[in-house]
């Protein structure tokens, strides 16, 4: 007769007293074809998986794993009716996920999992942590979300956690995961914690160089009291979050925004003079390398290019603003220049003891841009025709953006 467990996120996150997402489910004791007869359809070729054929929610028959081969996905997987349940949670990442819960809701806890949810401890379950560099990001996107409960990584863990960068096997890693990885951590509160745990254990030079270089490079402190440009990337990062929570599209682009930091010539720190073009070519190299999605390397390559315009709006003109939202090719996609205004006043706010600075170049932007997108070229077309409609709108829109509040 065969024993299904509640198992992972959900039972963790009631633990903390969290609303829990999806339920995932195990079955110990059956067969695919015992499942099939069930009414359960099978999905996945790697390890047999169903859905309930009543609320479609995930059940896994009890499995191991064994490695066969280098990376994420060098495993061999064994299920059959005489796996356990111990041994199906064992080959699971960290003890808080390796909780199980019985349909009358005892816990069957045989790692501790429960001991370091209350001490806020996030700790591998065993040896075969190590089999999967893929954990090691899974650990650091843990973090970004745990940490504002008051989580750190186990000493232990960390330890392991380096030994696998120094092995080389995370250079084995597909960019679509580490993407997955990272995207998941851009849309926490926390996503400076992803990055502190991937540099602790020598991860961040090794998935993101062009940020991890960020760090040691000094800024001038009258107008970045933290000083060390990786540190402000932290804090941009999470005020991004918070200004934008769920955001991975602004998340992104608060990341990478001064990354031509890191190549400022060291006569010239602490000023970065021509940074926001500097940083194109290493985002560009970033962007190819995790093959990013089009509307996140969009919007990040505005905000490395524009952002001190954008800091600088006060001063500008009318047509400068203007020529500034065409070059963003804000006109034909809006939430561009929206963005640009949430990742510039993150950046802003993105300092030590300045986190609640007002910004109002943000509000100037989003005036002059709505005041530019009300003037149609239908509105100047009249007795023109061909370039000369563009030209006339174009006169119209900086009118229009010279009239507009500038937030001042």
């Amino acid at each position: 007769m065969s024993t299904t467990y509640l198992v992972g996120g959900a039972v963790r996150d009631r633990l903390l007293g969290l609303s829990p997402g999806d339920r995932d489910w195990v079955v110990v004791g059956s067969t695919p074809d015992a499942m099939r007869a069930r009414g359960f359809r099978q999905v996945g070729r790697d390890f047999p998986v169903f859905l309930h054929p009543d609320t479609g929610e995930e059940h896994a028959l009890a499995r191991t794993e064994r490695k066969s081969g280098r990376g994420h996905g060098g495993f061999v997987v064994h299920a059959d009716p005489t796996v356990t349940l111990e041994d199906d949670l064992v080959r699971r990442d960290f003890t808080i996920n390796a909780i199980a819960e019985a349909a009358d809701g005892m816990l069957v806890d045989p790692f501790g999992g429960a001991a370091d949810i209350r001490a806020r401890v996030l700790r591998h379950v065993g040896p075969a942590f190590e089999e999967d560099p893929l954990r090691v990001l899974r650990a650091a996107r843990f973090m970004a979300r745990f940490a504002p409960l008051g989580f750190t990584v186990a000493d232990e863990t960390r330890a392991m956690m380096q030994r696998m960068v120094a092995s080389g096997e995370l250079s084995s890693l597909v960019p679509e995961r580490v993407w997955q990885e990272l995207r998941g951590a851009l849309r926490t509160a926390a996503p400076s914690a992803f990055l502190r745990t991937l540099r602790d254990c020598g991860a961040l030079a090794v998935v993101l160089p062009e940020v991890d270089a960020l760090y040691g490079v000094p800024q001038r402190a009258e107008y970045h009291p933290e000083v060390d440009t990786g540190i402000h990337v932290e804090l941009v990062c999470d005020m991004a979050a918070r200004l934008a929570p769920g955001d991975d599209v602004i998340g992104f682009a608060a990341l990478v925004h001064d990354l031509g930091k890191a190549l400022t010539p060291t006569d010239r720190l602490p000023a970065h003079v021509g940074h926001e073009h500097a940083g194109l070519a290493p985002l560009t190299a970033l962007c190819e390398r995790l093959k990013m999605p089009a509307e996140h390397r969009q919007l990040a390559t505005v905000a490395c290019r524009e952002h001190l315009n954008v800091h600088r709006f006060m001063e500008l003109r009318a047509a400068t603003v203007h020529d500034l939202i065409a070059r963003c090719d804000g006109f034909r996609n809006p939430g561009r220049i929206e963005g640009l205004a949430t990742v510039c006043e993150a950046d802003k706010r993105g300092r030590t003891g300045l986190e609640q600075s007002p910004y109002p170049q943000a509000a100037g932007l989003r005036a002059a841009f709505a005041a530019a997108c009300a003037v149609r070229a239908r509105d100047v077309a009249e007795g023109r025709s061909g370039p000369e409609v563009g030209e006339a709108l174009r006169r119209a829109r900086i009118a229009a953006i010279a009239a507009a509040p500038r937030g001042d």
